[in-house]
């Protein structure tokens, strides 16, 4: 299934990017999708570990919760004060 990524605020800026879509299996994890998106970004990889989600404006928290379909993801990074 293709999610498109919506990165915001620091996870933006580590990406290098607004959004991006992927491609993955329709059993994928949360965390599988981390690693995937991260691939050889080290900054990426930082910010995505203490980011929260939105899986279609729903929050997702457990990285070993299965995606099931969706269509949009939104990577939230911690934000000053909050």
């Amino acid at each position: 299934m293709q999610i498109t990524i919506r990165y915001f605020a620091a996870a933006r800026a580590a990406a290098g990017t607004e959004s991006t879509v992927v491609d993955v299996d329709d059993d994928a994890t949360l965390g599988q999708l981390e690693t995937t998106l991260a691939g050889t970004n080290p900054d990426l990889e930082r910010v995505l570990a203490r980011s929260s989600y939105l899986r279609d404006s729903i929050a997702v928290c457990d990285r070993a919760v299965r995606l099931g379909p969706c269509k949009t993801l939104d990577v939230l990074p911690p934000f000053a004060g909050g």
